[in-house]
């Protein structure tokens, strides 16, 4: 009987799947809002985990498959009016089918047996893909596109995501990441652009137009954005997650906030809000970020969210409110929209409402964020058609999906080392292939990949490659080897290994042509993703050291999602190639740059340290760089990088000549500099190449950046092709924001450089 009414319910809606939506008016949110009692618009700011509703032993623990809890759900939708649900049920993802009829039940208690009828809004946290459904495409991560630095990528992945997430009955996801990946110990670094903030911006507006579309309203086959986390989440002191970070105004201006104006100036229909704390604030306590930046000076108009239990925690861990009412207090009246609980909704609602009647939250605060979140329901055409129609999505989980992921995947592994060419292999080698990374979908894959912590991944995508799959399939399994030499641990930390068959592994390394040694990270993010050390491994250190005794060539493949310190074997390295965190199709991508099908692309999205006391982002200061002193102290300060941003080889050679500008003084804010210079594939390999513009201030007020990314290109280039490429670089983009948190322009001279190129212009 259960679900002989969910299927009535699904063919009721899915016959309105076509139908234009009702334009959105704010007439039409007064309407409503205006019907609404206290508790209802109290609701509607609610947002509960998903098994809080589910059959199961507690809230936190459900059965699987999902099933929902009639009395659950009821007290939850029908009694507190709650009017958001995200997540999936114990982490793990969920079959299409176990989707949408759970989802349409739920939107079955929110529409025909509530007193107002205002449908669930759901969420959720598809962060390369649509990771908690069960055959859903799953792309490279953010890092990943940022190092194939081609926006299509991003596009496609969003695209994609959208389509799959909206087929599953979930309009709203919370992605892209528009945090800066500045910290390599950041636990969370990969689910970034990385640490510059034009490429962020680029590639965080392209994944913004993959999701919403260019339209006003959102399609049945887009989902609604959630730029996170507002601001400054991973400029901490520490590099652990959810940690203080201490970050003057005019730096957070001219790092942190640019990459969120453009996106909101693009549409973006709502922000999480920032777990962590700025100069000893919480930013979910910041009424000057979030409403007077945030809102008056960036314009934002959509829904603010919270993060998970992060009102709560203005109690308990950052001690700034002496009981969770005031948490709720703080929170709500300085700008939060929806609370994303995620657990205790009854004691969120009671707090709420004894505030408002008590005159310590506004009801005006309270209508205008329920305005915001009705709006958002609208723009879904959520009123309209609460539940989508699987049958119409056919794409789901297809081929072209599947290509466009390995396409991203093949343009964002990055060689940044091959000694004596020996890549591509050439020939019919004995190859081993070695390393705890060389057989696990897991790490290939990394977090929020069928679960949070990716745990589940070899469960869920055996019918993908891993690497030794990969190249066992590419180079013949009578040529390819696997013995993992160590192994990470099934232990609650993620990072534990052991030691398995090191001998044996070196054994067989002896009487192989070629070692493939796959080193790197265990799948994590947030809290258990932390590091006390950024030094790989100890064991994995003894792996390559152990394997560099037999003097025979080794190509080492680099799979985490941060940059591991392998600075003491490196050098002994043959070859280095960073795939970071490729998705499924990433065993595929490798083995086809291996053996020369696929010509590497991929440019480090972040800069690559050499040691753990030498962590710098490439815009640093030229502070950083001391000669000797004369007198009685002699010493040099140096950065000590291993690779920097922007590097990473082709198996094509390019050559860069004649960086000119159309001028050489610009008199004027307004003016344009106009940037040429030719470039020239000299192999005999077609290749991708991405053209990089930098610019330095000789001088400033502000100490200047050693440089700054302005402009950048992939383009390609046939063997002994030539192109001439033109840049346009406005003035005003020279600026910084000063000590007064205000945007200028200086006089002076600024050099431009392009690969080893460089040219002097002046500004009057």
């Amino acid at each position: 009987m259960r679900y002989f009414l969910i299927t009535i319910l699904i063919i009721f809606y899915s016959c309105k799947l076509d139908n234009e939506f009702v334009p959105i008016d704010e007439g039409r949110v007064k309407d409503i809002l205006d019907k609404m009692t206290i508790e209802e618009k109290i609701g509607q700011m609610a947002q509960i985990n998903l098994t809080v509703i589910a059959k199961g032993p507690s809230k936190w623990r459900s059965f699987y498959p999902l099933e929902i809890d009639p009395k659950r759900a009821k007290k939850a939708i029908v009694d507190y009016k709650v009017g958001s649900i995200i997540n999936t049920i114990n982490g793990k993802a969920l079959e299409t089918r176990n989707w949408h009829q759970s989802i349409s039940e739920i939107q079955k208690y929110s529409v025909d047996s509530t007193r107002s009828r205002i449908p669930i809004i759901y969420g959720i946290d598809g962060i390369h893909g649509s990771n908690y459904a069960v055959g859903a495409t799953m792309f490279p991560h953010q890092i990943n596109l940022a190092a194939s630095w081609n926006k299509e990528n991003a596009y496609n992945m969003a695209n994609v995501c959208a389509y799959e997430t909206r087929a599953i009955g979930i309009p709203w996801n919370f992605s892209p990441i528009l945090d800066l990946g500045i910290d390599p110990r950041f636990p969370r670094q990969f689910e970034t652009f990385g640490e510059d903030p034009l490429l962020v911006q680029r590639l965080s507006k392209a994944m913004l137009r993959g999701f919403q579309g260019n339209e006003n309203e959102i399609s049945n086959y887009k989902v609604a954005a959630c730029l996170k986390h507002f601001v400054g989440y991973q400029s901490v002191i520490s590099g652990k997650d959810r940690t203080p970070a201490y970050i003057p105004d005019h730096v957070l201006s001219e790092y942190h906030i640019e990459p969120f104006r453009e996106a909101i100036k693009d549409g973006a229909k709502s922000v999480m809000i920032s777990s962590g704390l700025i100069n000893g604030i919480p930013v979910h306590a910041n009424y000057d970020l979030i409403i007077k930046i945030l809102r008056q000076k960036l314009g934002f108009e959509g829904v603010i969210l919270s993060d998970w239990e992060d009102i709560n925690k203005l109690h308990t861990r950052d001690k700034v409110a002496e009981s969770k009412k005031e948490a709720v207090k703080i929170a709500i009246n300085s700008g939060i929209d929806m609370s994303m609980i995620p657990y205790d909704y009854e004691q969120y609602c009671r707090f709420l409402l004894e505030l408002v009647n008590e005159g310590e939250v506004s009801i005006e605060r309270i209508n205008d964020a329920v305005s915001r979140i009705l709006k958002l329901k609208l723009d879904l055409g959520l009123f309209e058609n609460p539940i989508t129609d699987f049958s119409k999505y056919e794409a789901f989980g297809s081929k072209k999906h599947k290509e466009l992921a390995y396409n991203a995947a093949s343009e964002s592994i990055t060689l940044l080392k091959n000694k004596n060419r020996i890549l591509p292999i050439k020939g019919n080698p004995s190859i081993l292939v070695t390393g705890p990374n060389a057989n696990s979908m897991r790490t290939l894959n990394g977090a929020w990949t069928y679960s949070w912590q990716g745990n589940l991944a070899d469960e869920f995508a055996g019918e993908y490659n891993t690497i030794y799959e990969a190249i066992s399939n590419k180079f013949g399994s009578r040529n390819v080897k696997f013995i993992p030499g160590v192994a990470y641990t099934e232990s609650g930390n993620y990072f534990d290994m052991n030691e398995v068959n090191i001998r044996k592994a070196v054994d067989e390394g002896k009487k192989s042509d070629i070692i493939i040694l796959c080193l790197g990270e265990n799948s994590y993010t947030e809290k258990p993703g932390d590091l006390n050390d950024l030094n790989i491994h100890k064991l994995q250190s003894k792996l390559a050291f152990e394997l560099i005794k037999t003097r025979k060539p080794i190509i080492l493949i680099i799979n985490s999602g941060r940059p591991r310190l392998i600075t003491d074997f490196e050098p002994f390295m043959s070859a280095v190639i960073n795939v970071y965190l490729p998705g499924n199709h990433g065993g595929d991508a490798l083995a086809d740059i291996l053996s020369g099908k696929v010509n590497p692309s991929g440019k480090l999205p972040y800069t690559y340290p050499a040691f753990p006391n030498s962590l710098l982002p490439y815009y640093y200061k030229p502070s950083e760089v001391q000669n000797n002193n004369q007198g009685a102290y002699n010493y040099v300060g140096k950065v000590n990088n291993l690779y920097d941003f922007g590097y990473g080889l082709s198996y094509s050679e390019f050559e860069y000549t004649n960086l000119n500008t159309d001028k050489d003084v610009y008199n004027s804010k307004s003016d344009t500099i106009k940037i040429n210079f030719k470039i020239k594939n000299t192999s005999k390999i077609d290749g991708y190449e991405t053209v990089q513009l930098y610019s330095s201030d000789l001088y400033a007020q502000i100490t200047p950046d050693i440089k700054r990314l302005r402009d950048f290109r992939k383009i390609f280039l046939r063997s002994g092709e030539s192109k001439s490429i033109d840049f346009s670089l406005p003035v005003e983009k020279l600026g910084y924001f000063n000590v007064k948190n205000k945007k200028i322009t200086e006089k002076g001279e600024f050099k431009l450089m392009i690969d080893t190129l460089n040219k002097l212009i002046t500004i009057n």
